[in-house]
């Protein structure tokens, strides 16, 4: 029980036309204080006025004219702050219609793309919500900074505090607090691009580079966004990303621009926790933490991912893996049903061991800090708005009551302090009967159970005003006779009062407390049990590594080694691997220190390289423009595609990871190694040569898309010519300017094109036919630059002569064909007939089934068309790194190359053959052997996690349903 006492009336000032709330004193007493998580004062005094705090301590001077509320037993923390919120602010209707192309915008006088709004102000469509106020002040919040959450530039924030006094006036604390981004489009625009990651990230960068040069005064027209941003530079940015690629993803953009980003995670950062740290960055974390499965069918739960088995058994450490790792972060409700599902989740992040100072850290000091008004806000110090929170003790022990939440003074009582505690077990003889009566739940809504010997009643309770009334819902059970219990709360600990049974009769009861309740759900008996995790792996799927494996010095005797160099195939020879290079092939080779293998009857090879893929990206096709020149499939690596590690198995070292074909100038290429486990940026080749996806045909002409999809430039092949002379025309009158000297405005897309027209950037281009193929080769000689590669290329047989003239590549399939009109005069011979014409040839793959397979597409060659075994070879190993201009790094068994070999159980071209040992620069990536172990740990792993979720669901705990969340096969015209 709590005490107010009121000093004298001549105490108080003489009443001036404001609320004795706002003019007097109150001092919180005898109370434990969290000042701040980490200045906590026993027995202190919290003096307060006019919706601040006055002062705060272990010895406070209480002014005579004060209210003193002894809180004995008590605790005061500042209430929680949450940054990422749209609190009062509604987020627009999704308008249908038809989409815009190219660039055009819904509006006028603002930027050239809808989904940049940096103009908008949240404070401009703010309406407060009582009951999401309610909701939010009873799961502790007292201030919400809210804003649109709509579009890739959002806008201001605004920061509201959630008090019921005195209008928007007393509540808006800064109505410019934040800038807000994301990388999600807006639901109000129908402009299609960006429709992808990497389009976006390359619209912010372009939108950096034009508020620059927008800033050095160099527009001629008026741009009401630009000047928005420009203006909201100074602010807080905080960027939405949503998974722990996109963290990296996005502050790669902002280090571009200096620019630190707070960055609102995915709660999956913990997965690659190193890469993480290095943003540098503070975190908003989402506590949105997965239920278990319900597994109970064995069919069903045969189809859930290791990954997300491991989800949800680990996603629980993302806080504290963050914490053990210095990283700042805050909480959010974002994305939780209802804001009491916070406190819930975050007992479960502390029960697998994060630290509750850090946890009240990430409620208020910390997200105060970042909107920079920790004078304000997030704290009790002096002067510091009087936003707190009353307890009955630790705010992070589940039994905990939360009594009060006050907001700029201003009390919101959620249990009363006065509110006797009559949870418990109870006994009572009524009418002859003994009856057992147990009562749980929270202090003012309590819920009851009552039983008569083995027989149970259904019953309700409601507890308002000192007065208990129990009714029995289920008044037949075991001929029982009473209907309702009514009593009033006393100072004893029994229940005495009336029972009135089904016939109207009324008797006297007495219900004598026998001892705490001790309901199920809801024990107050302490649960210390450890939760069970399994290990992080990298990446964290399936065959994931616990840790990477590491560089070593091999030695391979007596193979049958396949050089790719004038040596030829070399039997009975050795390969010695340090420092990551080929170090030495040969007879009897001695590798002082190296690890030995027995490679008697088994084969060596450089690593297959696929020409063209489209494995290992979260997107493949930027479709918004007929020119994406400025994206990059470098924004999209995903390193824990399992189609890497298939791949490995398959023997394939390296690849180019592609654009689609959705437009004529696609994007930019990332060429990686398959480095299993590594983060996205170490996959990626270092000085990696510069390429870019052009496109032909039926797709980029949309002429396969569909009846809707009529109104983007090209419709037509003639179209598509155009295209490509537009642009370089475009690009050379940029490169004029730029080289001028004159102020010109970076433009990152000319930018990409400038490169193509200088030789330094190379050409892969998606074609079929020949009259096409023939079209593109006239453009580049017209603006004095070759074409790389044809890619497909599925009638280069009728033009090898000219390919081999203009001195293009063509990286083509052993034997597709009838998949679409544009490929009907496809042949199998049409890889041979190339390279007997002089063009250097390669086999892709365009595909995640086949180029696992690539060396049997490369042993059809040698039947269609007689090519030699060792030029089959070549075909899916030397010539692709010629194609990408890779030769001097990888794809043959040189001294000083790179050590990207396989080594095969047999002919490599052979169908029997499996590649027992992939390895990348001297460090294993694939061992047959590791597989099968890893095959059975993965079985005792999901046994393990199966029995975890079955607990839960026998606890009582809600489940969801078993989902198959197979990873989608990417191709060229992958949305």
């Amino acid at each position: 029980m709590c005490t107010y006492t009121i000093m004298a009336q001549e105490h108080f000032p003489k009443n001036d036309g404001v609320t004795s709330k706002n003019t007097n004193y109150t001092a919180f007493i005898n109370a434990k204080i969290y000042v701040t998580p980490t200045e906590v004062i026993n027995k202190g005094t919290l003096l307060i006025k006019e919706g601040k705090v006055i002062a705060s301590g272990s010895s406070v001077k209480i002014p005579d004219n004060a209210i003193v509320v002894d809180l004995s037993d008590k605790s005061i923390y500042p209430s929680f702050i949450d940054i990422y919120s749209n609190f009062g602010v509604k987020t627009p209707e999704r308008q249908r219609g038809n989409r815009r192309p190219q660039y055009d915008a819904g509006r006028e006088g603002f930027y050239w793309n809808d989904h940049i709004m940096p103009e908008q102000n949240a404070i401009d469509k703010f309406n407060f919500d009582n009951k999401s106020a309610s909701d939010l002040k009873k799961a502790g919040f007292g201030v919400v900074n809210t804003h649109m959450q709509d579009g890739v530039v959002r806008g201001t924030g605004a920061l509201i505090a959630l008090t019921n006094q005195g209008g928007n006036a007393e509540r808006i604390l800064d109505g410019r607090s934040a800038q807000y981004l994301s990388l999600s489009r807006s639901v109000t625009s129908a402009q299609v691009y960006p429709s992808s990651i990497m389009g976006t990230t390359a619209l912010l960068r372009q939108m950096y580079y034009d508020a620059d040069w927008y800033e050095k005064g160099n527009a001629s027209a008026k741009d009401r966004s630009l000047e928005a941003l420009i203006a909201n530079k100074g602010l807080v940015q905080i960027i939405e990303a949503g998974n722990k690629l996109n963290d990296v993803r996005v502050d790669n953009v902002g280090d571009e621009f200096g620019i630190q980003y707070v960055i609102v995670g995915g709660g999956d950062e913990y997965e690659r926790i190193a890469d993480i740290k290095a943003t540098g960055a503070t975190y908003i974390l989402p506590v949105n933490f997965p239920k278990a499965y319900d597994v109970e069918n064995p069919f069903l739960a045969n189809t859930l991912s290791v990954a997300d088995m491991k989800e949800w058994n680990q996603k629980p450490i993302n806080p504290k893996t963050l914490a053990d790792n210095g990283i700042r972060f805050a909480f959010t409700t974002d994305n939780l049903k209802s804001p009491k599902e916070l406190k819930t989740n975050i007992l479960k992040a502390i029960s697998y061991g994060l630290d509750k100072t850090k946890a009240l850290e990430a409620l208020t000091t910390i997200p105060a800090n970042i909107l920079g008004k920790s004078n304000m806000i997030g704290s009790l110090k002096n002067g510091a708005y009087a936003n707190f929170l009353i307890t009955s003790g630790d705010i992070f022990e589940k039994e905990t009551t939360l009594y009060e939440n006050w907001v700029k003074g201003d009390k919101m009582v959620i249990e009363s302090m006065s509110v006797k505690d009559i949870r418990g077990k109870y006994n009572a003889n009524i009418n002859g009967t003994s009856y057992d009566i147990a009562i749980s739940g929270s202090l003012s809504k309590p819920s009851v159970k009552i039983s008569s010997g083995s027989s149970s009643l259904g019953a309700k309770i409601t507890y308002k005003d000192e007065w208990v009334n129990i009714i029995v819902t289920d008044v037949d059970a075991s001929n029982k006779t009473f209907t309702r219990l009514s009593s009033r709360v006393s100072d004893t600990n029994n229940l005495v009062g009336k029972a009135t049974s089904s016939n109207g009769n009324v008797t006297s009861f007495t219900a004598n407390k026998t001892g705490k309740s001790e309901n199920k759900k809801k024990s107050s008996k302490k649960d210390t049990t450890t939760p069970d995790i399994v290990p992080v792996t990298y990446p964290n799927t399936a065959y994931g590594f616990e840790t990477l494996p590491k560089q070593e010095t091999l030695l391979f005797k007596n193979a049958t080694v396949w050089t790719n160099e004038t040596e030829g195939i070399l039997e009975n020879t050795d390969v010695l691997i340090k420092d990551g290079k080929i170090s030495a092939i040969g007879k009897n080779l001695n590798g002082r220190g190296a690890k030995v293998i027995d490679a008697t009857g088994k084969h060596i090879t450089a690593g297959i390289i696929d020409e063209h893929s489209h494995i290992a990206t979260s997107s493949v096709n930027e479709s918004g423009h007929n020119s994406t020149a400025e994206v990059s499939i470098e924004e999209a690596v995903d390193p824990d595609d399992i189609d890497i590690y298939r791949n490995l198995a398959g023997g394939v070292t390296s690849i180019q990871i592609l654009h689609g074909s959705a437009n004529p100038i696609g994007g930019r290429s990332a060429i990686i190694k398959l480095k299993w486990g590594e983060s996205a940026e170490n996959l990626i080749y270092d000085n990696s040569p510069k390429f870019i996806k052009f496109a032909l045909g039926e797709n980029v002409k949309q002429s396969n898309w569909g009846d809707n999809e009529t109104v983007r430039f090209p419709q037509s092949r003639m179209g598509v010519e155009q295209v490509f002379v537009d642009y370089f025309t475009r690009a050379r009158e940029y490169e004029a300017l730029k080289n001028s000297g004159k102020s010109y405005r970076k433009d990152a897309e000319m930018e990409t094109l400038v490169e193509i027209l200088n030789g330094e950037r190379f050409i892969s281009c998606h074609s079929y036919v020949q009259s096409e193929i023939n079209m593109l080769m006239k453009v580049a000689e017209q603006f004095n630059f070759k074409v790389n590669t044809f890619t497909h290329i599925l009638e280069g047989y009728k033009v090898a002569d000219k390919m081999a003239k203009h001195g293009v590549g063509g990286s083509t399939f052993s034997d597709w064909w009838a998949y679409k009109f544009e490929v009907n005069d496809a042949i199998p011979y049409n890889a041979s007939i190339m390279h007997n014409a002089g063009v250097t040839v390669a086999i892709n793959s365009d595909d995640g089934e086949m180029s696992r397979r690539l060396n049997q597409e490369a042993a059809k060659t040698v039947k269609y068309g007689g090519v030699s075994e060792e030029d089959a070879w070549k075909f899916v190993t030397l010539n692709p790194a010629k194609l990408l201009h890779l030769d001097d790094r990888v794809g043959s068994l040189k001294v000083g190359k790179d050590a990207d070999v396989v080594l095969w159980t047999d002919h490599p071209m052979s169908i029997y053959a499996k590649a027992e040992k992939t390895i990348i620069e001297g460090v294993t990536y694939f061992d047959l052997a590791r597989d099968l172990e890893l095959r059975a740990a993965m079985k005792a792993e999901k046994s393990k996690l199966t029995k975890l979720m079955l607990q839960d669901k026998n606890k009582g705990l809600k489940t969801q349903p078993v989902k198959n969340s197979k990873k989608q096969q990417l191709h060229c015209d992958s949305e």
